[in-house]
């Protein structure tokens, strides 16, 4: 089967939900979901350049949760524990984050975005995931 890359259904300003509801293209929840989205794209340019093959493995990790989060966000009723993001995901970055810190020297000043392609993508990919971080707060999705 040929799965098209769109439907059509969309045409009057409105999209999907998992489910079948259909919202507001400008609805902050497909703000914030397409803010997930946007995040995983920008992992992905980092992993088409050459990477220590546990960093390699580790934003391949954080992809699949964010494709967790971004479909947990588009399913309006996450009752039943259907929602699949779990506080093990937080505590699995927060340690990744622990450990690469302790292979840095102390930071006592902001760094500015740059340096090299790689480094200046992952700066990107830090900035749009604390946008998404805001637009799923700020509607408590």
């Amino acid at each position: 089967m040929l799965v098209k890359i769109y439907t059509k259904t969309g045409d009057d300003g409105t999209t999907g939900l998992i489910g079948g509801k259909r919202i507001k293209k400008s609805n902050p929840r497909i703000t914030a979901y397409g803010a997930i989205d946007e995040l995983n794209a920008a992992i992905g340019i980092i992993l088409g350049s050459k990477l220590d093959s546990d960093i390699r493995k580790l934003l391949i990790q954080i992809q699949n949760n964010l494709f967790i989060v971004g479909a947990d966000l588009a399913n309006p009723d996450l009752t039943n524990n259907s929602n699949r993001v779990t506080i093990d995901m937080t505590t699995f970055l927060e340690i990744q984050i622990d450990k690469l810190e302790n292979e840095l020297p102390s930071i006592t000043y902001f760094i500015l975005p740059g340096g090299n392609l790689v480094a200046s993508q992952v700066h990107l990919a830090r900035a749009i995931c604390r946008r998404a971080e805001v637009k799923i707060v700020e509607q408590d999705c």
